[in-house]
């Protein structure tokens, strides 16, 4: 498990050219007659740390960072796509894109009209602030903009990495069970808001919106929830304004903290 020994073994990349992300664990540690160890606590204090210096630069800039978290197959790069047409005339937006292989989702991107970056992880299963830094040292966003970082697909592991960001947002589609939450509980209780998308499909799916939302809830009480739909718009709105006050308010502590 990630926050165990840390995963990959692989080599990250950033826009296709190799990254340093060394695997922290000596697995001589774990032979038969050595003396076993725990390093989850040192790995994400490692990672906690590198956060904190994110966190600081997107303060000092006014930058609204929000880490997009899901399954593969929620719909959240075409969600991404739909929410950079709407917003990039309103607001500066840039992307850093996490998958284990290809530059597709960061292509999509860039010809939506937002500068991005890919970070292949490899066999890592998500990103980590260390990886966040280095991509943000290529971005340079703006002050004042809109950084959507979309993680690696899955509900498990990116739930323990900070990576900086202002908020975690989940986002699960009604093609996924209203289980989700349940079964994938330190996701939901990290998420501040709730995407539920692809709402146009429910007339075609056995999918409980009542359920799904009472069990976010129940792991989370004070989660937001938006109902949103990529193909109609429908609830797309209220996600921009969601994102413009972050913005917002992003910018006042930057200000305050300046003066």
């Amino acid at each position: 498990m990630c926050t165990t020994c840390g995963c990959g073994g692989g080599e990250a990349k950033l826009d296709g050219q190799p990254h340093s992300h060394p695997h922290p664990l000596d697995h001589s540690a774990l032979r038969p007659g050595r003396r076993r160890i725990s390093l989850e606590q040192s790995l994400l204090a490692k990672n906690d740390a590198l956060a904190a210096l994110n966190r600081q630069a997107f303060l000092e800039r006014g930058i609204l960072a929000l880490n997009l978290v899901s399954s593969p197959g929620s719909g959240k790069t075409t969600l991404l796509e739909q929410t950079i047409l709407r917003l990039r005339d309103r607001v500066p937006v840039v992307v850093i894109e996490g998958d284990q292989q290809t530059s597709h989702d960061a292509d999509r991107i860039r010809a939506a009209g937002a500068p991005a970056v890919q970070i292949n992880t490899g066999k890592g299963c998500h990103l980590d602030a260390h990886m966040v830094g280095h991509a943000l040292e290529s971005l340079s966003p703006a002050e004042g903009a809109v950084l959507m970082i979309e993680n690696v697909g899955n509900l498990v592991c990116p739930a323990a990495f900070d990576l900086g960001e202002a908020h975690k947002v989940v986002i699960l589609s009604v093609t996924e069970g209203e289980d989700k939450p349940l079964k994938y509980p330190d996701m939901f209780a990290a998420a501040d808001l709730m995407l539920l998308n692809k709402v146009d499909l429910l007339p075609y799916l056995r999918f409980d919106v009542d359920r799904c939302l009472a069990f976010a809830r129940r792991i989370n009480p004070g989660i937001q929830i938006l109902h949103v739909s990529a193909q109609t718009g429908e609830g797309m709105e209220a996600w921009l304004a969601w994102i413009e006050a972050g913005r917002r308010l992003a910018m006042t502590v930057r200000k305050t903290a300046a003066s």
